[in-house]
C-alpha cells in the first residue's frame, strides 16, 4: 500500500493534524469510494441521495470547506496542509465534491471571498459555501485556443446599469445543475489585451442563457459536478453590480486562481495515482496467470510497479515544496515551480494510469474499477489550466533568462 503521509523535512504538521489525516483516508476508505460504483453507473438519483448522507458526514467529521479560511465556515488550512488533504480526497472519485472542494466552485468561492461585494457574498458565496447551490466558470471558446484566455469573442456591453452578454463557451464544468455562472467577457474590446475583460456572474435562470448540451468525453456524457457543458449566452442581462472586481481585471483575477488550483490539481492527481497503484498492486498480487505463477512474479509487472512508485513520490516532493513556496513566498516567486509540477505531474498521473490499467488487463477497461474513468477524463489533465507545452515554453523562457545574465 502506498500510504502518504506528510513529509518531514517540509514545514512541520502536528500530530494532531496527522491524526487528522489519517482519520480522513479512513473514511475515504469507508464512506466515499463505496459511491464510486452508484457514479459509475449513472445511476444519478441514488447516487444524489447518498452524496447528500456522505456530505453530511463529513461535514460532522470536520473535513467540510477545508480550503476555506475559519471566518467563512472553512477549516482555514494552509495551501501546503490543504494539498495533503486533496491528495487523500483525489484517492476517490467523489472525494472533493464530498467535502464542498470541487472544482471549479472552489475557484469560485475563493474569488467571491477575496473580491465580492457584500451584496455578491450574500447572494451567491453563502449558499455555495453551505453546499446549496453549485457554480460554474465559463472562460473557454470553441472559437478560440484556450491557451491564450486573453483571446476571446464573447462581449459584455454596457447598456444603462446593466451588462448585455452575447457569447459562446465551451468545457464549462459543473454547469448542469448550477445556481450561477462566473462568466469572463470582453468589456472593452480597445483595451490592452490583459485588460480587455472582466468577469460577472450571470445567475442560470436568467433569460438568454442557454445549456446547449453536456460534452461527451471520449464517449461519456457526465451530469452534475462531474459534467463539461458547452452554454451560449443571447442577450443575457445582468446588473453592472454583477461584475466581479474592477472592469477589466478579469485576466487578472482569473490568474490569482489558477496558481493556488494547479496545486489542488496536482495533489488531487496524486491521490488518483495513488489508488491507481493500489489497485495495480493488489491486481497483480492476486492474478494467477498459471498453477504456479502469479501476475506479480512477471519483472515487467515488477518494473512498473517499481517506476509508478518512484515517480509518484518524486512528483509529490515537487508538489508540495511548490505548495509550501507559496505559502512563505507567495505565488509570483514560485511560477516556475507551479508550470514544473504542472506538467511534470501531468505526465506521471498518465503513464500510472496506463501501467495500471495494462496490469488489469480487459478488467481495466471497463467501469468495474475506476480506472477506465480516471483514464478517459484525466487525460485532459495534460490540457486544462495551460497545456503541458505552454508550461513547457514558459519555464523554458524563465531559465534561459537566468543563463543570460
Amino acid at each position: 500500500m502506498m500510504h502518504l503521509t506528510p513529509i518531514p523535512s517540509f514545514p512541520p504538521v502536528s500530530d494532531e493534524f496527522s491524526a487528522r489525516l489519517e482519520r480522513l483516508r479512513e473514511l475515504v476508505d469507508e464512506v466515499l469510494i463505496p459511491l464510486e460504483p452508484l457514479m459509475l453507473g449513472h445511476q444519478q438519483s441514488e447516487f444524489e441521495s447518498a452524496l447528500e448522507q456522505v456530505r453530511a458526514r463529513m461535514r460532522e467529521e470536520g473535513f467540510w470547506l477545508p480550503q476555506v479560511p475559519t471566518g467563512h465556515g472553512g477549516q482555514g488550512l494552509s495551501l501546503y496542509q490543504h494539498g495533503l488533504v486533496s491528495e487523500q480526497l483525489g484517492r476517490s472519485l467523489v472525494g472533493h465534491v464530498a467535502c464542498n472542494c470541487q472544482a471549479p466552485d472552489a475557484g469560485n468561492m475563493e474569488v467571491l471571498i477575496e473580491r465580492g461585494t457584500d451584496e455578491q457574498q450574500a447572494t451567491f458565496l453563502k449558499p455555495l459555501l453551505a453546499g446549496k447551490t453549485r457554480s460554474a466558470f465559463a472562460m473557454t471558446e470553441p472559437g478560440h485556443a484556450g491557451s491564450n484566455p486573453v483571446v476571446m469573442s464573447t462581449r459584455a456591453r454596457r447598456d444603462g446599469e446593466e451588462y448585455v452578454i452575447d457569447g459562446h463557451k465551451w468545457y464549462t464544468t459543473g454547469a448542469d445543475g448550477a445556481a450561477f455562472l462566473i462568466v469572463m467577457a470582453v468589456t472593452d474590446p480597445d483595451a490592452p489585451p490583459h485588460q480587455a475583460a472582466s468577469q460577472i456572474i450571470v445567475p442560470a435562470d436568467t433569460p438568454g442563457y442557454e445549456l446547449v448540451r453536456n460534452i461527451p468525453v471520449m464517449g461519456e456524457t457526465g451530469w452534475g459536478h462531474h459534467s463539461h457543458a458547452e452554454v451560449r449566452f443571447n442577450k443575457v442581462r445582468v446588473p453592472l453590480t454583477h461584475r466581479i472586481g474592477a472592469e477589466g481585471e478579469g485576466f487578472r483575477i482569473a490568474q490569482e486562481r489558477l496558481g493556488p488550483g494547479r496545486i489542488h490539481h496536482c495533489m488531487r492527481w496524486l491521490g488518483i495515482c495513488a489508488r491507481a497503484y493500489e489497485l495495480a498492486g493488489q491486481r497483480a498480487a492476486q492474478r494467477q496467470l498459471g498453477p504456479d505463477r502469479m501476475l506479480a512474479d512477471q519483472q515487467t509487472i515488477q518494473n512498473w510497479l517499481a517506476e509508478s512508485r518512484a515517480e509518484i513520490e518524486s512528483a509529490r516532493l515537487l508538489v508540495l515544496d511548490t505548495a509550501a513556496r507559496i505559502d512563505r513566498d507567495g505565488q509570483y516567486a514560485a511560477r516556475s515551480a507551479v508550470s514544473m509540477i504542472k506538467f511534470h505531474t501531468a505526465g506521471v498521473l498518465q503513464r500510472v494510469l496506463d501501467r495500471a490499467l495494462q496490469i488489469h488487463g480487459a478488467l481495466g477497461m471497463c467501469d468495474d474499477t475506476p480506472l477506465a474513468y480516471w483514464y478517459r477524463h484525466e487525460r485532459a489533465a495534460r490540457i486544462y489550466d495551460g497545456p503541458d507545452e505552454t508550461h513547457k515554453m514558459a519555464l523554458a523562457r524563465r531559465l534561459i533568462r537566468d543563463f543570460a545574465t
